[in-house]
């Protein structure tokens, strides 16, 4: 079997039975043309733990950064224990190998008194899209959903949200979850409901669409919300994952319940969720700095 065609093989089987999605799985595809092209001539079955390493030092000096370094050698350690499973290599080169650490950055999220301007009325020329907008991001922020999830909801999605003030989301590896809806979200699906069908085509399932009446893509979702960010004079870019970290990070605020937050995001690992509470820290920082008397000299 050629290298190329153990690399099809593989990806098809991750998406097939993992259920990984097409983002994934082509950076996947994109991280193992880089194994390819570092190997050369070589075949993989030669590759030895020295050649890996070396590798992994090229494209360290190219600029890739840690947290991309780890993806890439996770997806070689993976097809080298495929190839491994069906006797197609001796051992796995990749073992031992980890990848040069980078500092972890915080993720950025947006005040309060910001996202409360975000969601404010904003002057549009086409009624239609001013009504989705609102209704996409008061659902990413009443709920924390990922882009992924927002953009793969379904009409059928509004019928639990009317009757339970839920929705039901598809997340990663096609694990369903359920996360509540607030208030305003719900008032504003409903405005968006009413008019959805005067701009979508007929017979489409998808809950938001674009201005070509089919499901709108994760694009024109990023340029609507950083567009609306610039009209109504927030001071920096604002990105869909930002409207997710700030509904964590103003749960968790609020609460202090880490596993519910955990919940709600999807999160398989709690250490996944753990990073707000260093946002929440921040906060609480700030307020002490602002507020108390022995804060400043």
């Amino acid at each position: 079997m050629s290298p190329s065609a153990a690399i099809d093989a593989w990806l098809a089987e991750l998406a097939d039975q993992r259920r990984l999605s097409p983002h994934t799985v082509s950076n996947y595809r994109r991280d193992l043309g880089k194994l390819l092209t570092a190997a050369g001539a070589m075949p993989l079955a030669e590759l030895q733990v020295h050649h890996l390493r070396r590798f992994v030092a090229q494209l360290h000096g190219g600029g890739l950064a840690g947290r991309s370094l780890a993806r890439t050698l996770s997806a070689w350690r993976g097809f080298f224990a495929w190839l491994g499973e069906r006797g197609l290599i001796q051992a796995n080169p990749c073992d031992g190998i980890r990848p040069p650490k980078s500092p972890r950055l915080l993720p950025k999220a947006l005040s309060v008194d910001e996202t409360a301007r975000l969601l404010s009325p904003v002057d549009d020329d086409n009624p239609l899209l001013a009504a989705r907008d609102l209704a996409m991001f008061e659902l990413f922020y009443s709920s924390g959903l990922r882009l992924a999830e927002l953009v793969a909801l379904d009409c059928d999605a509004l019928a639990t949200v009317a009757e339970d003030g839920e929705v039901r989301v598809l997340g990663k590896r096609s694990k369903l979850r359920l996360v509540p809806v607030g208030s305003q979200a719900r008032q504003a699906l409903v405005a968006w409901a009413a008019v959805r069908d005067e701009l979508a085509r007929p017979g489409e399932k998808a809950l938001f669409v674009g201005q070509r009446g089919a499901r709108i893509s994760r694009r024109v979702v990023e340029a609507r919300l950083a567009r609306r960010a610039v009209l109504l004079g927030l001071p920096t870019h604002v990105h869909p994952h930002m409207l997710r970290h700030s509904f964590a990070s103003h749960l968790l605020q609020s609460s202090g319940d880490l596993r519910a937050v955990q919940e709600m995001l999807g999160h398989a690992s709690i250490a996944s969720t753990q990073v707000y509470t260093h946002l929440d820290f921040q906060h609480l920082a700030k307020v002490y700095d602002a507020a108390h008397p022995r804060a400043k000299r």
